[in-house]
């Protein structure tokens, strides 16, 4: 997977500072022993920020994927959904203990939609932006995808990275300058400038004359140190998403794999068995019903959930956001240990409300037409 253009500033300054540094180091005579240890943490620090980078960004991305195949999944169920007659409007639904907002078909329809759009983009080329949608939130974006960008011009009439450019800015915060989608992932994933910042610094030293090294040494220490306690916070930052963009595919693929059992039923029902009318629903039919519009809906909150939290100014890294992932897991485990089954509950023991009563980014890539 070629790397976002979140590296570029690392990548930059490790090659222009070592490549200076080495025709420094001939040249500085007596200097030559430290600028060469401080070349040699600069380059670990390089090293140590790509490693993660790599890292983190892989596990966003497989996150961005799995939330836009469940939401591409949406399309499936809102053409089953809407062969039914006289079926019940859910006005707001809540199963143990958890309340989710009103169900909304036209939502469900235009998130699947826009996630096809996001899905074509991606499989046209536009590396490492899956992991910018999940930090932003996958519904957002598929909506976004199917809206408008900030030129007024249509997403959806874009192709390729010029699409991805367009939504990434506009969920990132505003318009990127320059860098393409790759920056712009990482404007949402990390302030760019504490990037820019920090690792420059080391460009700067390495590329100065070497007359002016054998006089700097130790302001080159000092600017090496401040690099280091840079990388530092900035990988633990990192280290800190990877781990939670971890524990958030594992829930979401939870709810997934059950939600798509809980689909091919009522597949099965509607088209094989031909029932397009509701009330001609069995019991246990009426249940699989029931159950597949609370999965689809706590999915569809699921994939809404910002994963990384923009500060308002780019001084400082930005924040995972902790409160609302550990918030979604949980809700997501309550309605699992509890969702109604056929062998054990009633219908009417689902508390739904109802009035009118009438895996792997690749993988997922390489299978997706």
């Amino acid at each position: 997977m070629p790397f976002p253009l979140l590296l570029i500033p690392a990548i930059v300054a490790g090659v222009a500072g070592g490549g200076a540094s080495i025709h420094g180091v001939v040249k500085m005579g007596n200097a030559s022993k430290q600028m060469e240890e401080i070349n040699s943490l600069h380059e670990k620090n390089i090293e140590h920020f790509r490693q993660q980078n790599v890292e983190t960004c892989q596990i966003m991305d497989t996150l961005g994927m799995l939330e836009l195949d469940v939401l591409k999944s949406f399309g499936e169920f809102s053409r089953v959904f809407e062969k039914l007659r006289d079926k019940p409007e859910f006005k707001y639904i809540h199963e143990s203990g958890v309340s989710l907002p009103e169900f909304k078909p036209e939502e469900i329809k235009e998130v699947s939609i826009g996630a096809v759009t996001l899905l074509n983009l991606l499989k046209s080329g536009a590396a490492g932006a899956a992991g910018g949608f999940a930090a932003a939130g996958a519904v957002p974006a598929a909506i976004m995808a199917v809206g408008t960008a900030s030129t007024g011009t249509a997403i959806a009439t874009l192709s390729g990275q010029a699409a991805i450019n367009a939504m990434l800015a506009w969920l990132g915060g505003g318009s990127i300058a320059a860098g393409g989608g790759g920056m712009a992932l990482g404007a949402i994933v990390l302030n760019v400038a504490t990037v820019g910042v920090g690792l420059l610094i080391g460009g700067i030293i390495f590329s100065m004359a070497a007359s002016s090294l054998s006089d700097k040494v130790d302001e080159a220490w000092e600017q090496v140190e401040i690099e280091t306690a840079s990388v530092e916070k900035i990988c633990k930052y990192l280290k800190d998403l990877s781990i939670s963009g971890k524990k958030y595919f594992d829930a979401i693929s939870k709810v997934r794999n059950i939600y798509t059992s809980q689909l091919r039923q009522l597949r099965y029902t509607v088209n094989v068995l031909e029932k397009t009318n509701y009330r001609s629903f069995t019991n246990e039919e009426i249940l699989n019903f029931q159950n597949t519009i609370l999965l689809v809906q706590l999915l569809h909150e699921m994939c809404k959930v910002k994963l990384v939290l923009q500060n308002e100014t780019e001084e400082d890294i930005n924040s995972v956001n902790h409160t609302d992932i550990e918030e979604s897991i949980v809700n997501s485990k309550k309605i699992l240990e509890k969702l109604p089954s056929s062998s054990n509950h009633r219908v009417d023991d689902l508390d739904v409300h109802i009035d009118n009563l009438t895996s792997e980014a690749d993988a997922i890539l390489d299978s997706y037409e």
